[in-house]
Protein backbone atom coordinates (compact mmCIF):
# COMPACT_ATOMS: atom_id res chain seq x y z
CA UNK A 1 0.00 0.00 0.00
CA UNK A 2 2.79 2.66 0.75
CA UNK A 3 4.19 1.75 -2.87
CA UNK A 4 1.29 2.70 -4.47
CA UNK A 5 0.98 5.87 -2.50
CA UNK A 6 4.44 6.34 -3.33
CA UNK A 7 4.44 5.72 -6.71
CA UNK A 8 1.31 8.32 -6.72
CA UNK A 9 3.33 10.85 -5.35
CA UNK A 10 6.35 10.18 -7.32
CA UNK A 11 4.03 10.55 -10.41
CA UNK A 12 2.72 13.94 -9.64
CA UNK A 13 6.19 15.24 -8.63
CA UNK A 14 7.30 14.10 -11.89
CA UNK A 15 4.94 16.98 -13.83
CA UNK A 16 6.72 19.95 -11.77
CA UNK A 17 9.38 19.71 -14.32
CA UNK A 18 7.18 19.05 -17.42
CA UNK A 19 5.61 21.76 -19.42
CA UNK A 20 1.86 23.24 -18.68
CA UNK A 21 0.73 20.89 -21.38
CA UNK A 22 2.27 17.61 -20.28
CA UNK A 23 1.69 18.37 -16.70
CA UNK A 24 -1.86 18.08 -17.67
CA UNK A 25 -1.77 15.22 -19.19
CA UNK A 26 -4.12 12.65 -17.50
CA UNK A 27 -1.83 10.14 -15.15
CA UNK A 28 -0.82 7.00 -16.07
CA UNK A 29 -2.82 4.30 -14.33
CA UNK A 30 -0.89 2.37 -11.70
CA UNK A 31 -0.66 -1.20 -12.09
CA UNK A 32 -1.35 -2.16 -7.94
CA UNK A 33 -3.99 0.33 -7.53
CA UNK A 34 -6.77 -1.72 -8.76
CA UNK A 35 -5.44 -4.89 -6.90
CA UNK A 36 -4.74 -3.60 -3.76
CA UNK A 37 -8.05 -4.22 -1.44
CA UNK A 38 -7.28 -1.04 0.33
CA UNK A 39 -8.61 0.53 -3.03
CA UNK A 40 -11.65 -1.32 -2.76
CA UNK A 41 -14.66 -0.99 -0.61
CA UNK A 42 -18.22 -3.09 -0.06
CA UNK A 43 -21.21 -0.64 -1.27
CA UNK A 44 -23.61 -0.15 1.63
CA UNK A 45 -27.21 1.70 1.10
CA UNK A 46 -29.48 2.34 -1.39
CA UNK A 47 -28.25 5.49 -3.52
CA UNK A 48 -30.42 8.93 -3.89
CA UNK A 49 -30.91 10.64 -7.16
CA UNK A 50 -29.84 13.97 -4.29
CA UNK A 51 -25.83 14.47 -4.52
CA UNK A 52 -24.74 14.22 -0.80
CA UNK A 53 -21.85 16.21 0.69
CA UNK A 54 -18.74 14.76 1.55
CA UNK A 55 -16.31 15.76 3.98
CA UNK A 56 -12.43 14.39 4.59
CA UNK A 57 -13.60 13.08 7.42
CA UNK A 58 -17.12 11.91 5.79
CA UNK A 59 -14.21 9.65 3.56
CA UNK A 60 -12.45 8.38 6.44
CA UNK A 61 -15.22 7.51 8.73
CA UNK A 62 -17.37 5.40 5.95
CA UNK A 63 -13.79 4.34 4.61
CA UNK A 64 -13.04 2.76 8.10
CA UNK A 65 -16.77 1.20 7.75
CA UNK A 66 -16.53 -0.11 4.58
CA UNK A 67 -13.32 -0.09 3.04
CA UNK A 68 -11.90 -3.89 1.87
CA UNK A 69 -8.73 -3.75 3.24
CA UNK A 70 -10.48 -2.78 6.92
CA UNK A 71 -12.95 -5.29 6.40
CA UNK A 72 -10.24 -8.28 5.53
CA UNK A 73 -8.83 -7.39 8.54
CA UNK A 74 -11.18 -7.32 11.35
CA UNK A 75 -11.95 -10.71 9.62
CA UNK A 76 -8.53 -11.69 10.55
CA UNK A 77 -9.06 -11.29 13.69
CA UNK A 78 -12.14 -13.27 14.26
CA UNK A 79 -10.59 -15.92 12.41
CA UNK A 80 -7.40 -15.87 14.67
CA UNK A 81 -9.92 -15.65 17.91
CA UNK A 82 -11.73 -18.61 16.59
CA UNK A 83 -7.94 -20.26 16.50
CA UNK A 84 -7.23 -19.35 20.24
CA UNK A 85 -10.64 -21.11 21.58
CA UNK A 86 -9.84 -23.62 19.49
CA UNK A 87 -6.32 -24.63 21.10
CA UNK A 88 -7.64 -23.44 24.92
CA UNK A 89 -10.58 -26.54 24.35
CA UNK A 90 -7.78 -28.90 24.65
CA UNK A 91 -7.04 -27.93 27.82
CA UNK A 92 -10.70 -27.65 29.10
CA UNK A 93 -12.98 -30.35 30.37
CA UNK A 94 -14.35 -32.60 27.40
CA UNK A 95 -17.90 -33.47 28.44
CA UNK A 96 -20.05 -36.11 26.30
CA UNK A 97 -23.47 -37.51 26.94
CA UNK A 98 -24.73 -40.45 25.25
CA UNK A 99 -27.44 -43.11 25.47
CA UNK A 100 -27.81 -46.37 23.82
CA UNK A 101 -29.96 -49.65 23.89
CA UNK A 102 -29.84 -52.79 22.40
CA UNK A 103 -30.59 -56.22 21.94
CA UNK A 104 -28.04 -58.75 21.51
CA UNK A 105 -27.26 -62.49 20.84
CA UNK A 106 -23.85 -63.58 22.11
CA UNK A 107 -21.51 -66.81 21.00
CA UNK A 108 -19.81 -67.13 24.13
CA UNK A 109 -17.58 -69.75 23.00
CA UNK A 110 -16.39 -67.01 20.53
CA UNK A 111 -15.31 -65.27 23.66
CA UNK A 112 -13.19 -68.14 24.76
CA UNK A 113 -15.57 -69.46 27.24
CA UNK A 114 -15.61 -72.94 28.45
CA UNK A 115 -18.76 -74.31 28.76
CA UNK A 116 -20.07 -77.70 30.00
CA UNK A 117 -21.73 -80.02 27.73
CA UNK A 118 -25.27 -79.49 27.34
CA UNK A 119 -24.95 -75.60 27.83
CA UNK A 120 -25.76 -74.26 24.80
CA UNK A 121 -23.07 -71.46 23.81
CA UNK A 122 -25.87 -69.25 22.25
CA UNK A 123 -27.29 -66.16 24.94
CA UNK A 124 -30.06 -64.15 24.04
CA UNK A 125 -31.45 -62.35 23.19
CA UNK A 126 -31.26 -59.76 25.77
CA UNK A 127 -31.17 -56.17 25.94
CA UNK A 128 -28.57 -53.53 27.14
CA UNK A 129 -29.59 -50.14 28.62
CA UNK A 130 -27.31 -47.72 28.94
CA UNK A 131 -27.38 -43.36 29.77
CA UNK A 132 -23.94 -42.08 30.73
CA UNK A 133 -21.85 -39.35 30.66
CA UNK A 134 -18.50 -39.25 30.40
CA UNK A 135 -15.48 -36.26 30.94
CA UNK A 136 -12.17 -36.43 29.78
CA UNK A 137 -9.64 -33.88 31.39
CA UNK A 138 -6.12 -32.39 30.81
CA UNK A 139 -3.64 -32.82 34.10
CA UNK A 140 -0.65 -31.79 32.39
CA UNK A 141 -0.04 -31.33 28.35
CA UNK A 142 3.14 -29.54 27.86
CA UNK A 143 2.39 -28.93 23.66
CA UNK A 144 -1.55 -28.21 24.54
CA UNK A 145 -0.65 -25.65 27.02
CA UNK A 146 1.96 -23.59 24.59
CA UNK A 147 -0.54 -24.19 21.71
CA UNK A 148 -2.81 -21.60 23.74
CA UNK A 149 -0.22 -19.26 24.31
CA UNK A 150 1.01 -19.54 20.61
CA UNK A 151 -2.71 -18.61 19.71
CA UNK A 152 -3.19 -15.43 22.16
CA UNK A 153 0.13 -14.02 20.52
CA UNK A 154 -1.30 -14.75 17.08
CA UNK A 155 -4.64 -12.68 18.10
CA UNK A 156 -2.63 -10.45 19.34
CA UNK A 157 -1.00 -9.65 16.36
CA UNK A 158 -4.04 -9.88 14.01
CA UNK A 159 -5.29 -7.43 16.97
CA UNK A 160 -2.48 -5.28 16.08
CA UNK A 161 -2.65 -6.06 11.85
CA UNK A 162 -5.95 -5.09 11.97
CA UNK A 163 -5.25 -1.57 13.44
CA UNK A 164 -2.28 -1.17 10.94
CA UNK A 165 -4.85 -1.86 8.41
CA UNK A 166 -6.93 1.01 9.89
CA UNK A 167 -4.28 3.36 9.49
CA UNK A 168 -3.75 2.46 6.07
CA UNK A 169 -7.45 2.59 5.30
CA UNK A 170 -7.00 6.46 6.52
CA UNK A 171 -3.91 7.14 4.86
CA UNK A 172 -5.53 5.43 1.63
CA UNK A 173 -8.83 7.70 1.63
CA UNK A 174 -7.23 10.89 3.01
CA UNK A 175 -4.78 10.60 -0.31
CA UNK A 176 -7.62 9.45 -2.48
CA UNK A 177 -10.06 12.44 -1.08
CA UNK A 178 -7.30 14.82 -1.51
CA UNK A 179 -5.90 13.73 -4.77
CA UNK A 180 -9.86 14.27 -5.66
CA UNK A 181 -9.39 17.80 -4.81
CA UNK A 182 -6.22 18.46 -6.56
CA UNK A 183 -7.76 17.25 -9.71
CA UNK A 184 -11.26 19.49 -9.12
CA UNK A 185 -8.66 22.13 -8.43
CA UNK A 186 -7.18 21.49 -11.84
CA UNK A 187 -10.57 21.59 -13.53
CA UNK A 188 -11.34 25.05 -11.75
CA UNK A 189 -8.11 26.29 -13.39
CA UNK A 190 -8.44 24.52 -17.04
CA UNK A 191 -11.79 26.17 -16.85
CA UNK A 192 -10.69 29.78 -15.88
CA UNK A 193 -7.84 29.30 -18.09
CA UNK A 194 -10.20 28.67 -20.47
CA UNK A 195 -12.28 31.77 -19.85
CA UNK A 196 -9.42 33.69 -20.16
CA UNK A 197 -8.40 32.29 -23.50
CA UNK A 198 -11.62 32.97 -24.99
CA UNK A 199 -11.41 36.43 -23.63
CA UNK A 200 -8.05 37.20 -24.83
CA UNK A 201 -9.46 36.13 -28.62
CA UNK A 202 -12.08 38.17 -28.63
CA UNK A 203 -9.79 40.89 -27.47
CA UNK A 204 -7.38 39.96 -30.38
CA UNK A 205 -10.84 39.56 -32.95
CA UNK A 206 -11.76 43.06 -31.58
CA UNK A 207 -8.17 44.35 -32.17
CA UNK A 208 -7.47 42.97 -35.86
CA UNK A 209 -10.88 44.84 -37.21
CA UNK A 210 -9.24 47.89 -35.88
CA UNK A 211 -6.36 47.31 -37.41
CA UNK A 212 -3.99 47.60 -34.41
CA UNK A 213 -3.06 43.71 -34.29
CA UNK A 214 -1.91 41.35 -37.46
CA UNK A 215 -3.58 38.58 -38.18
CA UNK A 216 -1.24 36.27 -37.24
CA UNK A 217 -2.28 36.90 -33.11
CA UNK A 218 -5.77 36.19 -33.89
CA UNK A 219 -4.71 32.61 -35.10
CA UNK A 220 -2.57 32.45 -32.24
CA UNK A 221 -5.38 33.63 -29.52
CA UNK A 222 -7.73 30.77 -31.44
CA UNK A 223 -5.31 28.19 -30.88
CA UNK A 224 -4.57 28.83 -27.59
CA UNK A 225 -8.85 29.16 -26.25
CA UNK A 226 -8.54 25.55 -27.91
CA UNK A 227 -5.90 24.03 -26.38
CA UNK A 228 -7.60 25.36 -23.17
CA UNK A 229 -10.51 23.81 -23.81
CA UNK A 230 -8.64 20.41 -24.89
CA UNK A 231 -6.94 21.08 -21.24
CA UNK A 232 -10.13 21.34 -19.28
CA UNK A 233 -12.00 18.48 -20.47
CA UNK A 234 -9.32 16.66 -19.60
CA UNK A 235 -8.89 17.61 -16.37
CA UNK A 236 -12.43 17.45 -15.56
CA UNK A 237 -12.60 13.50 -16.85
CA UNK A 238 -9.95 13.50 -14.60
CA UNK A 239 -11.80 14.40 -11.98
CA UNK A 240 -14.80 12.26 -12.40
CA UNK A 241 -12.74 9.59 -12.53
CA UNK A 242 -11.04 10.54 -9.09
CA UNK A 243 -14.48 10.58 -7.53
CA UNK A 244 -15.33 7.60 -8.72
CA UNK A 245 -12.12 6.19 -6.80
CA UNK A 246 -13.35 7.96 -4.00
CA UNK A 247 -16.70 6.65 -4.18
CA UNK A 248 -15.35 3.02 -4.35
CA UNK A 249 -12.67 3.18 -1.37
CA UNK A 250 -15.96 4.97 0.94
CA UNK A 251 -18.12 1.86 -0.19
CA UNK A 252 -20.71 4.33 -1.41
CA UNK A 253 -24.05 2.80 -2.93
CA UNK A 254 -23.54 1.84 -6.52
CA UNK A 255 -24.33 5.84 -9.04
CA UNK A 256 -24.41 7.70 -5.50
CA UNK A 257 -23.87 11.32 -6.47
CA UNK A 258 -21.84 13.84 -4.04
CA UNK A 259 -19.89 16.49 -3.92
CA UNK A 260 -16.42 17.74 -1.94
CA UNK A 261 -16.87 19.99 1.16
CA UNK A 262 -13.44 21.69 -0.13
CA UNK A 263 -12.36 23.52 3.47
CA UNK A 264 -9.41 21.82 4.30
CA UNK A 265 -8.06 22.98 7.97
CA UNK A 266 -4.75 23.82 7.84
CA UNK A 267 -2.37 20.71 9.48
CA UNK A 268 0.54 22.47 11.11
CA UNK A 269 3.67 20.26 10.74
CA UNK A 270 4.14 18.32 13.79
CA UNK A 271 6.29 19.60 16.25
CA UNK A 272 8.44 16.83 16.73
CA UNK A 273 12.47 16.13 16.99
CA UNK A 274 13.15 12.91 14.73
CA UNK A 275 14.52 10.82 17.61
CA UNK A 276 11.29 11.76 19.62
CA UNK A 277 8.91 10.29 16.57
CA UNK A 278 11.12 7.32 16.12
CA UNK A 279 11.17 6.26 20.03
CA UNK A 280 6.90 7.09 19.08
CA UNK A 281 6.99 5.02 15.98
CA UNK A 282 9.13 2.14 17.91
CA UNK A 283 6.18 2.00 20.60
CA UNK A 284 3.24 2.64 18.51
CA UNK A 285 3.71 1.14 15.02
CA UNK A 286 0.73 -1.41 14.86
CA UNK A 287 2.58 -3.59 12.36
CA UNK A 288 5.90 -3.59 14.30
CA UNK A 289 3.66 -4.76 17.29
CA UNK A 290 2.17 -7.43 15.28
CA UNK A 291 5.63 -8.47 14.30
CA UNK A 292 7.02 -8.94 17.83
CA UNK A 293 3.70 -11.08 18.68
CA UNK A 294 4.68 -13.03 15.93
CA UNK A 295 8.04 -13.23 17.20
CA UNK A 296 6.58 -14.24 20.76
CA UNK A 297 4.16 -17.30 18.87
CA UNK A 298 6.87 -18.61 17.03
CA UNK A 299 8.53 -18.98 20.51
CA UNK A 300 5.71 -20.49 22.01
CA UNK A 301 5.42 -22.71 18.79
CA UNK A 302 9.26 -23.68 19.16
CA UNK A 303 7.83 -24.66 22.98
CA UNK A 304 5.05 -26.61 22.08
CA UNK A 305 6.71 -28.97 19.54
CA UNK A 306 9.24 -29.19 21.90
CA UNK A 307 6.19 -31.07 24.26
CA UNK A 308 5.88 -33.22 22.01
CA UNK A 309 8.47 -35.61 23.83
CA UNK A 310 7.49 -34.68 27.26
CA UNK A 311 4.99 -37.10 29.52
CA UNK A 312 1.66 -36.22 29.29
CA UNK A 313 -1.62 -36.85 32.25
CA UNK A 314 -4.91 -37.28 31.23
CA UNK A 315 -8.31 -37.70 33.42
CA UNK A 316 -11.33 -40.09 32.01
CA UNK A 317 -14.30 -40.55 33.97
CA UNK A 318 -17.76 -41.94 33.19
CA UNK A 319 -20.77 -42.01 34.77
CA UNK A 320 -24.27 -43.92 34.09
CA UNK A 321 -27.10 -46.15 34.05
CA UNK A 322 -26.57 -49.93 32.82
CA UNK A 323 -29.34 -52.23 32.92
CA UNK A 324 -31.23 -54.76 30.86
CA UNK A 325 -33.87 -52.17 30.99
CA UNK A 326 -34.49 -48.25 32.12
CA UNK A 327 -36.23 -49.74 34.85
CA UNK A 328 -33.59 -52.07 36.10
CA UNK A 329 -30.13 -49.86 35.29
CA UNK A 330 -28.18 -49.44 38.00
CA UNK A 331 -25.31 -46.80 38.68
CA UNK A 332 -21.77 -47.67 37.07
CA UNK A 333 -18.43 -45.41 37.01
CA UNK A 334 -15.17 -45.55 36.18
CA UNK A 335 -12.37 -43.27 36.55
CA UNK A 336 -9.14 -43.58 35.25
CA UNK A 337 -6.00 -42.26 35.61
CA UNK A 338 -3.05 -42.14 32.03
CA UNK A 339 -0.08 -40.72 31.44
CA UNK A 340 1.59 -41.13 28.14
CA UNK A 341 5.32 -40.84 27.69
CA UNK A 342 6.55 -40.76 24.20
CA UNK A 343 9.39 -43.44 23.56
CA UNK A 344 9.70 -43.64 19.73
CA UNK A 345 8.57 -41.44 17.65
CA UNK A 346 10.24 -41.85 14.33
CA UNK A 347 11.89 -38.49 14.47
CA UNK A 348 8.70 -36.53 14.04
CA UNK A 349 9.19 -34.47 17.54
CA UNK A 350 12.72 -33.33 16.19
CA UNK A 351 11.40 -32.62 12.47
CA UNK A 352 8.67 -30.32 14.60
CA UNK A 353 11.23 -28.44 16.69
CA UNK A 354 13.65 -28.19 12.79
CA UNK A 355 10.73 -26.40 11.59
CA UNK A 356 9.43 -24.55 14.64
CA UNK A 357 13.58 -23.29 14.95
CA UNK A 358 13.36 -21.80 11.22
CA UNK A 359 9.96 -20.17 11.80
CA UNK A 360 11.32 -18.22 14.78
CA UNK A 361 14.74 -17.08 13.17
CA UNK A 362 12.17 -16.24 10.23
CA UNK A 363 10.27 -14.21 12.36
CA UNK A 364 12.84 -12.30 14.14
CA UNK A 365 14.58 -11.82 11.04
CA UNK A 366 11.06 -10.28 9.67
CA UNK A 367 10.85 -8.14 13.08
CA UNK A 368 14.29 -7.01 13.04
CA UNK A 369 13.82 -5.55 9.29
CA UNK A 370 10.85 -3.98 9.93
CA UNK A 371 12.29 -1.65 12.80
CA UNK A 372 14.92 -0.69 10.44
CA UNK A 373 12.47 0.03 7.56
CA UNK A 374 10.79 2.42 10.38
CA UNK A 375 13.79 4.24 10.74
CA UNK A 376 13.83 5.22 7.30
CA UNK A 377 10.10 5.76 6.37
CA UNK A 378 10.40 8.23 9.54
CA UNK A 379 13.80 9.86 7.92
CA UNK A 380 11.95 9.69 4.85
CA UNK A 381 8.81 10.92 6.07
CA UNK A 382 10.96 14.07 8.03
CA UNK A 383 12.72 15.09 4.68
CA UNK A 384 9.82 15.03 2.32
CA UNK A 385 7.42 16.89 4.82
CA UNK A 386 10.51 19.48 4.54
CA UNK A 387 11.26 19.51 1.09
CA UNK A 388 7.40 19.76 0.35
CA UNK A 389 6.97 23.02 2.57
CA UNK A 390 9.56 24.41 0.50
CA UNK A 391 8.26 23.44 -2.35
CA UNK A 392 5.10 25.04 -1.30
CA UNK A 393 6.25 28.30 -0.29
CA UNK A 394 8.44 28.73 -3.76
CA UNK A 395 5.16 27.41 -5.89
CA UNK A 396 2.61 29.63 -3.92
CA UNK A 397 4.66 33.31 -4.96
CA UNK A 398 5.84 31.50 -8.47
CA UNK A 399 1.72 31.28 -8.74
CA UNK A 400 1.28 35.01 -7.50
CA UNK A 401 4.22 36.83 -10.06
CA UNK A 402 2.84 34.83 -13.15
CA UNK A 403 -0.85 35.95 -12.35
CA UNK A 404 0.65 39.31 -12.46
CA UNK A 405 2.88 38.91 -15.31
CA UNK A 406 -0.30 37.53 -17.43
CA UNK A 407 -2.20 41.19 -16.71
CA UNK A 408 0.82 43.36 -17.68
CA UNK A 409 1.42 41.18 -20.50
CA UNK A 410 -2.80 41.81 -21.46
CA UNK A 411 -2.10 45.69 -20.60
CA UNK A 412 0.66 45.53 -23.46
CA UNK A 413 -1.19 43.91 -26.03
CA UNK A 414 -4.01 45.60 -25.50
CA UNK A 415 -1.99 49.09 -25.80
CA UNK A 416 -0.65 48.00 -29.52
CA UNK A 417 3.15 47.95 -28.31
CA UNK A 418 3.32 44.01 -27.92
CA UNK A 419 2.08 41.31 -29.99
CA UNK A 420 -0.06 38.50 -28.10
CA UNK A 421 3.31 36.12 -28.30
CA UNK A 422 4.24 37.92 -24.79
CA UNK A 423 0.77 36.65 -23.55
CA UNK A 424 0.44 33.23 -24.76
CA UNK A 425 4.09 32.68 -23.09
CA UNK A 426 2.11 34.20 -20.30
CA UNK A 427 -0.61 32.24 -19.79
CA UNK A 428 1.53 28.91 -20.43
CA UNK A 429 3.27 30.38 -17.15
CA UNK A 430 0.19 31.15 -14.87
CA UNK A 431 -0.73 26.82 -16.28
CA UNK A 432 2.68 25.68 -15.05
CA UNK A 433 2.76 27.92 -11.65
CA UNK A 434 -0.88 27.20 -10.79
CA UNK A 435 -0.13 22.81 -11.90
CA UNK A 436 2.96 23.47 -9.32
CA UNK A 437 0.82 24.91 -6.47
CA UNK A 438 -1.76 22.28 -6.70
CA UNK A 439 0.85 19.48 -6.97
CA UNK A 440 2.70 21.03 -4.11
CA UNK A 441 -0.08 21.56 -1.65
CA UNK A 442 -1.20 18.22 -2.72
CA UNK A 443 1.95 16.66 -1.96
CA UNK A 444 2.92 18.71 1.60
CA UNK A 445 -0.79 17.42 2.61
CA UNK A 446 0.20 13.55 1.49
CA UNK A 447 3.11 13.95 3.47
CA UNK A 448 1.93 14.83 6.44
CA UNK A 449 -0.74 11.95 6.38
CA UNK A 450 2.43 9.61 5.39
CA UNK A 451 3.99 10.53 8.25
CA UNK A 452 1.09 10.33 10.82
CA UNK A 453 1.18 7.02 9.52
CA UNK A 454 4.65 6.34 9.62
CA UNK A 455 4.13 7.40 13.53
CA UNK A 456 1.25 4.51 13.80
CA UNK A 457 -1.25 7.27 14.88
CA UNK A 458 -2.95 7.98 11.31
CA UNK A 459 -6.23 7.97 13.06
CA UNK A 460 -5.84 9.58 15.97
CA UNK A 461 -4.05 12.14 14.04
CA UNK A 462 -7.11 12.46 11.88
CA UNK A 463 -9.31 12.79 14.76
CA UNK A 464 -7.40 15.94 16.49
CA UNK A 465 -6.62 18.14 13.52
CA UNK A 466 -10.23 17.00 11.50
CA UNK A 467 -12.08 16.84 14.52
CA UNK A 468 -15.33 14.68 15.04
CA UNK A 469 -15.57 11.26 15.71
CA UNK A 470 -16.23 8.11 14.24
Amino acid sequence: MRAVLLSLVLLLASALGSSPAAAQEPPARQPGLATSPFMGGVPSGTATTEPIAVSILDAINRALEHNLGALLAENSVGRADGARIRALSALLPNVNGHLAESRQVVNLAAYGFPLPAGIPAIVGPFNVFDLRASVTQSIFDLRAINDRRTEEHNLAAAQFSSKGARDLVVLASANAYLQTLAASARADTARAEGETAQALYNQAVNLRQNGIVAGIDVLRAELQASTQRQRFTAARNEFEKAKLQLARIMGLPIGQPFTLVTQLPTVPNPDLSLEAALERAYKDRPDYQAALERVKAAETARAAASGDSMPSVRLNADYGALGLTPADAHSTYTITGLVSVPIFQGGRAKGRVLEADADLRNRRAEADDMRAGIYYEVKTAFLDLQATSEQLEVATRAKEIAAVTLTQARDRFAAGVADNIEVVQAQEAVSLANERYITALYLNSVGKAVLARDLGSAEQAVRQYLGGSR
